[in-house]
């Protein structure tokens, strides 16, 4: 049986860029490891090549946890990586490669321990849906979207879900933290249009969209989100303060997030709502003012703020920009505390002494956006237990993405101590 180390540079070594040409020869992969182990997954494919793989395991109770990731990555520029990123390269310990991280490391540690489970002869306490996803770094449209909509037969009596970004380990003295997620920010990516008079480019304008674009994004960077806590991150905040022995100052957060260092990237992010100007697109010739110019921002608000959100995008935009959702998605927020949560931090306790688990609500967005519109609560948790210098945020969408393979091998036994 390959090790989890191998499944992971295996993993890499299938470029699944999005937007590229498709998951198919990584889900084939999945598929027949699967096969191999004696299940039957299910493979399907919502256009050319975007190709998901969804398989279930029976259990002692009909009662079905449902564990997915996703085999799409972000693109990467070979020149900028001390390694190629699809090479897989196992150096000083890591795995390197696009999707160490995000998330293709983890999809090795789910496979990694249903292998080992059946190898084994155990038997999972709860029925399991195995789901291997497309098109997550994009709108999820050709993978959970389509997945639960298409083939909603396949996730019959799930009711929580595991996923990335959850259950690493951040070091904090003597112990290890270990943030759990019970929730994410919600995600509003919209494109925003001004519309003006065209004219000749040496003239005064008469209304100019440009100009008029500009100022209304000036508005939305230089805007102060106020601080807004939710009571996941309020509880967080609170083991913390437990954690380190120093309270967490509430009206000063932000300097207490820099004080705190790795310890404050928990909260750093999800504390307000919060929306980035990131594309832009006006014009055709240096003498002519056009009639429209566009932007895309990333909006992200924390769960029960959609309304707020939106309200104060509208005052920061004005009467003369008008705004269409590319994106918009609830920011879901699963049970906490809770005995499923429990169990989550019972098994990376009982393989790492030392660990102290937390919740947390992720800065971004997952797949667990698109199953909680059909009632599953989803928590992220894809083990690892990481060495202190390795920046874990830093690993998503950046150069020289690596995850140690001690790691890995961690995050197996935690996951089939806790399908077990």
């Amino acid at each position: 049986m390959k090790s989890v180390g191998e499944i992971c540079s295996d993993l890499i070594r299938f470029d699944t860029s999005n937007p590229g040409s498709g998951e198919r020869p990584a889900a084939e992969y999945v598929a027949t490891l699967l096969a191999d182990a004696g299940l039957e997954p299910v493979v399907f494919e919502s256009a050319p090549k975007r190709t998901t793989v969804v398989a279930r395991i029976d259990g002692d109770s009909r009662d079905a946890l449902l564990v997915h990731g996703h085999l799409d990555v972000v693109p990467a520029d070979p020149a900028e990586w001390r390694m190629h990123p699809f090479s897989g390269e196992i150096v000083d310990g890591c795995v390197y490669g696009r999707g160490a991280v995000d998330m293709k490391g983890s999809c090795a540690m789910t496979l990694s321990a249903v292998l080992g489970m059946a190898a084994r002869g155990l038997r999972p306490k709860r029925d399991l849906v195995l789901a291997f996803l497309a098109d997550e770094e994009a709108t999820g449209d050709y993978g959970s979207r389509h997945a639960f909509t298409e083939h909603r037969e396949l996730f019959d009596g799930v009711t929580e879900a595991i996923s990335e970004s959850g259950g690493f380990s951040v070091a904090a003295g003597d112990h290890r933290v270990y943030p759990i997620a019970v929730g994410e920010r919600g995600t509003a990516w919209m494109k925003l249009t001004a519309h003006g008079v065209a004219g000749h480019g040496s003239r005064p304008a008469v209304d100019n969209p440009v100009a008029t674009l500009v100022h209304a994004l000036s508005r939305v960077a230089a805007h102060q989100w106020p601080v807004r806590l939710t009571p996941s991150v309020s509880a967080l905040l609170q083991s913390l303060s437990e954690i380190t022995g120093q309270p967490i100052d509430l009206d000063r957060l932000d300097e207490e997030a820099t004080r705190l260092g790795a310890l404050g990237h928990l909260f750093r992010a999800q504390i307000r709502n919060s929306a980035n100007p990131t594309m832009l697109d006006a014009g055709y010739k240096v003498n002519v003012v056009p009639s429209t110019a566009h932007a895309h921002v990333d909006g992200r608000y924390l769960p029960g703020l959609q309304e707020e959100f939106l309200a104060t995008m509208d005052d920061l935009l004005g009467p003369k920009i008008t705004r269409e959702f590319v994106n918009l998605e609830d920011a879901p927020d699963a049970p906490y505390p809770s005995s499923f949560f429990d169990s989550l931090a019972g098994s990376l306790v009982a393989e790492d002494p030392l660990a102290r688990p937390v919740p947390y609500v992720m800065s971004g967005g997952t797949d667990a956006k698109s199953f909680a519109t059909i009632g599953i609560k989803g928590y992220g948790f894809a083990p690892l237990m990481l060495r202190p210098d390795l920046d874990y945020f830093g690993m998503f969408h950046g150069k020289d993405e690596r995850v140690p393979v001690e790691g890995l091998e961690f995050g197996t036994r935690v996951l089939t101590r806790l399908l077990t």
